[in-house]
């Protein structure tokens, strides 16, 4: 196996990788999230100690 061998395996490889990352990120699920982070610089204090107990509370509830 050669050099040319490795690129020519590795050329796919991230392109399939790049493809779930966009994936991932604009899937419905995702959303939500994202758009909560988007808010943070906008939010109070108090809020954003709220939106992180909650986004805390939901991780362990997740696992």
């Amino acid at each position: 196996m050669d050099i040319n061998t490795l690129r020519a395996l590795a050329t796919p490889i991230a392109f399939v990788a790049f493809i779930a990352i966009i994936a991932w990120t604009f899937s419905k699920g995702r959303k939500k999230g994202f758009e909560e982070a988007a808010n943070l610089p906008f939010a109070d204090d108090d809020d954003v100690s709220d939106v992180q107990r909650k986004s805390s509370v939901e991780k362990n509830t997740n696992e």
